[in-house]
């Protein structure tokens, strides 16, 4: 009699290193193609109805989930429904109203000037330049990326967030840790038209398969051209006759 017994997960021998340039190329677009595959229409998960509803859910999205963010904006939203009422409330009441998503005092602080530095430096209106919209409180890069890629369709650098960070070390598109560094590897190595949807493609395969402590490499189509150090996989089942 055969049955099956699943094994537990093991180390895998590593997928061969590119040594040339054509075929770095080539695992690129594999790679890309990948995404595509899983994740063709990615976008941000911050739910948000204009660019500053966006900047300001970016801003929370700080050491934060964006599930927490999308559970606190609605409420957020209704009571400040404009950038007037945000650049206008105290910032002890806007910080016990953002207590749950974490750093609220700062995040408060940042929203609150981020409000009143657009409506008096720029009309109330959100920056469409990374120089500007780097002079707003609380858009460091990531943030300002974020809001000129999903607000305004403007590619003007990469998001690096910790997903972006992490999958990119393990994919070997870049040997870098600081996020700035990691963003400039990543504008050299992407086309500049695959800026804005490889950074939501990489968040949304960091959340569903290559996951911090675990990844599924099992469960990954780039399984056969990863390797980095800490890949794992399952080996689905195993045949014992008896």
């Amino acid at each position: 009699m055969c049955y099956f017994r699943a094994l537990p997960a093991t180390k895998r021998t590593s997928a061969a290193k590119p040594r040339t340039a054509a075929e770095r190329k080539a695992r690129l677009k594999r790679i890309l193609s990948a995404l595509d595959g899983l994740y063709p229409e990615a976008t941000c998960a911050l739910h948000h109805n204009d660019a500053w509803q966006l900047l300001v859910a970016t801003i929370l999205s700080a050491q934060c989930t964006d599930e927490r963010v999308n559970k606190v904006t609605p409420g957020l939203f209704e009571k400040y429904p404009t950038m007037r009422d945000l650049a206008a409330v105290s910032q002890d009441e806007l910080a016990a109203d953002i207590h749950s998503t974490g750093f609220y005092n700062n995040k408060a602080k940042s929203i609150i000037g981020a409000a009143r530095t657009i409506l008096h430096d720029f009309g109330g209106e959100i920056p469409r330049n990374m120089n500007d919209l780097l002079r707003v409180p609380g858009a460091a890069r990531k943030t300002a990326n974020v809001v000129l890629g999903t607000a305004f369709g403007i590619a003007a650098g990469v998001v690096v967030d910790t997903h972006v960070q992490r999958i990119a070390g393990r994919l070997d598109l870049t040997k870098e840790t600081d996020p700035g560094k990691i963003e400039k590897d990543l504008m050299k190595l992407l086309p500049q038209n695959r800026w804005i949807l490889f950074s939501h493609q990489v968040i949304h395969f960091g959340r569903g398969i290559c996951v911090a402590r675990k990844p599924k490499c099992a469960e990954c189509p780039l399984e056969t051209i990863c390797y980095s150090k800490d890949k794992t996989s399952v080996t689905r089942a195993h045949a014992k006759a008896s």
